[in-house]
């Protein structure tokens, strides 16, 4: 690794022990965020600083916002994000590294075989389901079975909207853990909530929020699930589960602090976590009840040919199999499973009745008797059972269909606290934002915590801010884990390298004194004159490993020297200083 020296007059100096940790604050890799899980809620702040998310307050379609309840607020939030953005799960975007370069960067925080149980690229495959759904092929993962693996980093808002400028996107986009930052940010700032009622979740393969918002709310990439759809069977909600009904969480984070699932102190305030459990353990319980049975039954269609429908239809009685209810249910509005089933059945064609009832077949109607409007707790499987033995179906009646059914009605999540020895609840400072503050409040707000809170101190270090952090974490992420700038000029003489920069527009993603790093630079096609040289540099850097660089970075000039060669760089950061690696 080069040695990185910095010159800036009055500026804060991060300890030599934190710079492998403020640098990952400017990555914000998966990897990293494992590690280091104050990371977590250093991006949420970043999100809730910039100034992109409080512009979108002036956007018309929050015009009227004010007027709406906090879940019309959410839902108006909702279709934002998804009209917005994309999600974006292409492992290419940010370059590869190492599974032993990444190990060696992270083996005084944590040990090789624990990375690779938590960790996709190191080795997770999940629990059973995960192996069935070949989960590597899934989200790309099995071109890199080699120690080649690519970087899983995510993005500040600035970076998701830039995505518009490269080849194949019309809109902006951002993986998992990018996009649930960003609804925290977006959440806080335009619905109201405050960060005390949202906690973030981290599994090895995703993350998503909870809310505490009438029953509960989980963000799931660009959607939003209710209790209510979490229930209902569909494939939508399916994808939803798969974490937390297959995944360890492996961090919540919270304003008041942070539990992981490896480390034995946790942060985040203890009253506040057993708040979240408690909520979440609710919105991930329900009691059995006619509607739930055939919600069951829209997610396991081999258990509804068990049963049929008896119908009236033209002043004859008729009846339907169940499967082809569920057919037409694809494609209608209405639902077998509530008060629409009537308006379901008049849409199927008569040729799909039968006059006669089904051998071997439970008419619905029966069942609704055998619960007698009465509800079933899914955790008594006694209860459970003798309710199955009033459908006269074997099939149905098989321990493998009552496992299942149980399964459907309660998840018992696997948190932090559960996956090994009791935690040490040490706390610390919260961080109490207010959504009625203005976005001067708010920024001074965080940089008044950075001397006590660390989370607010690496927040700006993910805001990317020079005027106000140490260069050298900044500095040191460029040139340590920008590949895709590397690779991407490939081909390219050393002048045809500069010439093909320079030609860029000279636009920065980030306003102010705010800086882009070099892969930014290049997958985006743009930048200041400071984020071009410092991408050149790094490119040239790779190729010539024994030459030495120097950045002298003035309010409207940065000058690059390289191999005895002096390149000028127009900029508007208002930055000053210098840099030699």
């Amino acid at each position: 690794m080069r040695s990185i020296e910095v010159e800036r007059a009055g500026r804060p100096v991060v300890p030599e022990d934190q710079l492998e940790k403020y640098s990952s604050a400017v990555t914000l890799s998966d990897m990293e965020i494992f590690v280091f899980p104050e990371l977590l809620y250093a991006l949420v702040l970043a999100n809730l600083m910039s100034p992109r998310v409080w512009s979108w307050r002036d956007d018309p379609w929050f015009a009227n916002r004010a007027q709406l309840t906090p879940y019309r607020r959410v839902l108006r939030l909702r279709q934002f994000i998804m009209d917005r953005f994309e999600f974006n799960l292409d492992l290419d975007t940010w370059g590869l590294t190492t599974q032993a370069r990444e190990l060696a960067r992270f083996r005084r925080y944590m040990d090789e075989a624990t990375i690779a149980r938590s960790n996709a690229l190191f080795g997770y495959e999940g629990d059973r389901y995960y192996f069935d759904l070949d989960i590597r092929r899934h989200f790309g993962l099995d071109k890199y079975s080699s120690d080649t693996i690519p970087y899983w980093k995510t993005e500040t808002v600035e970076a998701m909207e830039a995505f518009r400028h490269r080849p194949g996107y019309s809109r902006g986009a951002g993986e998992c853990v990018s996009l649930s930052t960003l609804y925290v940010a977006g959440l806080f700032l335009l619905c109201g909530v405050p960060l005390e009622d949202i906690f973030l979740m981290s599994t090895p393969l995703h993350s998503q929020n909870f809310v505490l918002l009438g029953d509960g709310l989980l963000t799931n990439n660009r959607r939003v699930v209710t209790r209510a759809m979490w229930f209902n069977g569909t494939e939508l909600t399916r994808k939803a589960q798969r974490a937390l009904r297959h995944e360890q969480v492996t961090i919540v984070a919270h304003c008041t602090g942070w539990i992981h699932c490896v480390y034995p102190e946790a942060t985040i305030d203890p009253n506040e976590y057993r708040r979240f459990e408690a909520a979440l353990r609710s919105f991930l319980h329900s009691e059995i009840t006619m509607e739930l049975l055939l919600n069951f039954l829209r997610e396991a269609p081999e258990r509804q040919t068990c049963f049929q429908i008896r119908h009236v239809r033209h002043g004859r009685t008729v009846y339907l199999p169940a499967e082809t209810a569920y057919r037409y249910e694809a494609s209608s509005s209405a639902r077998i499973s509530d008060r629409t089933r009537d308006s379901l059945l008049a849409e199927i064609e008569d040729d799909e009745f039968f006059p006669e009832p089904l051998p071997d077949r439970v008419r619905l109607d029966d069942v609704e008797a055998a619960f007698r409007g009465e509800a079933v707790d899914p955790t008594d499987s006694e209860a459970v059972r003798r309710l199955i033995e009033g459908i006269g179906c074997r099939r149905f009646q098989a321990q493998r269909a009552i496992e299942e059914l149980i399964r459907f009605a309660h998840v018992e999540p696997r948190l932090p606290d559960r996956s090994g020895e009791p935690k040490r609840w040490v706390g610390g400072p919260a961080l109490r934002l207010r959504p009625d503050m203005s976005r001067e409040e708010l920024c001074a707000a965080v940089a008044s915590l950075r001397a006590t809170h660390p989370v607010a101190d690496l927040a700006l270090y993910a805001y990317r801010d020079l005027s106000v952090t140490d260069w050298r974490p900044f500095v040191k992420a460029a040139i340590e884990r920008s590949p895709v700038s590397i690779t991407g000029a490939q081909g390219l003489e050393d002048d045809a390298v500069i010439e093909r920069v320079r030609a860029m527009p000279d636009e920065s993603i980030y306003d102010g004194a705010r800086c882009a790093q070099p892969d930014e630079v290049w997958n985006f096609g743009r930048g200041d004159g400071f984020e071009k040289a410092l991408c050149v540099a790094n490119i040239l850097a790779a190729r010539h490993p024994e030459a030495r660089f120097e950045l002298r970075v003035e309010p409207d000039l940065v000058r690059l020297s390289a191999g005895g060669r002096e390149t000028l760089w127009p900029s508007r950061k208002g930055l000053h200083g210098g840099i030699r690696f």
